[in-house]
């Protein structure tokens, strides 16, 4: 099979050197639209990438036809129709072992998934474990598959409270993930949303402007602010949020050396009990993968349990590293930012949208 990306100006223009060059049996697996970057950004046009693929035994042939703006279910479906006059021509002998083993519909989700970032390994137990066999169309062959990555991105753990019972929500990453401003998002949306009574509370005083910002968010939303300087002192400030439904609390970013941090990020965690509280790793979608396993694995060892919350989604078309960590640490999945906006600019993880984008079946 061969594989090959083009690059227009256009979906149009892309697609059409596509079938140029592999010809009218080409099948197009994946549409991105690429954005400039960079200092000379304001002078370059946007462009768009299509991946297309063929069957290498047979010969292109020169023919193009339009792929505009299709949904998930119109792709699938244009797909297929491209793929119905070889299935004619070529039948698949179901009795071969190998063709099972080199099913064009496998090897195009696995490229389709390795492009989106998902880990190698993580695609292949995803196909092993769908329970693919030749005997399957296009469309049953993408809802097994896309059925098996909803299951394994699982629940979603959204933060919920009761009322008259107090709950801590610590808020724990690297400097620099967007921290603060996700906690500001979150008050916001619980308090006047779903009219929880929320206090905000700091423990991150490396930082003066990490203090002044969260302060000033406080502000703003008409909410109740405290810097705890001490774990003695933290565990005082506990009285003063008896009433409270929740309290949010912000920490500070460690690197992985700093032993002494970590220690006491573990204390001031363990001043409330762990029926009262809930832990949230904060990661930026944007940082490199490499990195992000690192981090994960770090915040693991020290921290028994978490959900896992991604920032910085609208700056990346990268989605592939969220079920890589969540299939990494086992963690819940809970919610992702796309944007500075407080308090719009943040969502609880919809699994069925990660799944079809992951499958490229939205733009």
């Amino acid at each position: 099979m061969i594989i090959k990306k083009y690059i227009g100006e256009s979906e149009t223009e892309a697609i059409m050197l596509a079938k140029e060059d592999l010809g009218k049996d080409a099948i197009v697996t994946n549409i991105k639209r690429i954005s400039p970057k960079g200092i000379f950004k304001f002078f370059r046009k946007p462009s768009v990438e299509v991946t297309a693929a063929i069957d290498d035994e047979k010969p292109p042939s020169k023919s193009y036809s339009s792929n505009n703006n299709l949904s998930f279910e119109e792709k699938i479906q244009y797909i297929q129709n491209l793929l119905q006059n070889k299935d004619e021509e070529e039948p698949i002998a179901k009795d071969k072992e190998e063709v099972i083993e080199e099913n064009q519909y496998k090897g195009l989700i696995f490229e389709q998934l390795l492009s989106n970032g998902l880990e190698e390994k993580y695609i292949k137990n995803i196909l092993n474990e769908s329970n693919l066999s030749s005997d399957l169309s296009l469309e049953q062959t993408l809802a097994q598959v896309y059925q098996n990555i909803v299951f394994k991105l699982g629940e979603t753990n959204k933060i919920d409270f009761e009322k008259g019972k107090c709950k801590y929500v610590f808020f724990v990453g690297p400097t620099g993930v967007g921290k603060t401003t996700t906690i500001a998002k979150i008050a916001s949306c619980l308090s006047i949303y779903e009219g929880a009574k929320v206090g905000l509370l700091t423990l991150d005083t490396y930082r003066i402007a990490a203090v002044e910002q969260l302060r000033t968010y406080a502000s703003i939303l008409e909410l109740p602010f405290n810097v705890a300087y001490s774990l003695e002192e933290f565990d005082n400030l506990k009285d003063e949020f008896t009433d409270f439904d929740l309290v949010l609390v912000d920490t500070a970013g460690m690197s992985h050396k700093n032993k002494e941090k970590q220690q006491e990020l573990k204390d001031y965690i363990n001043v409330v009990d762990e029926n009262n509280r809930d832990v949230f790793l904060v990661l930026s979608s944007t940082t490199k993968y490499e990195d992000l396993i690192s981090i994960a694995k770090h915040y693991s060892s020290l921290i028994p349990k978490f959900s896992l919350i991604f920032t910085k989604l609208d700056e990346t078309s990268n989605i592939g590293c969220i079920l890589n960590l969540k299939l990494l640490t086992g963690a819940n999945l809970s919610y992702v930012t796309t944007g500075q906006n407080v308090p719009d600019d943040i969502l609880v993880i919809d699994t069925l949208t990660i799944a079809k984008q992951l499958l490229g079946g939205i733009e």
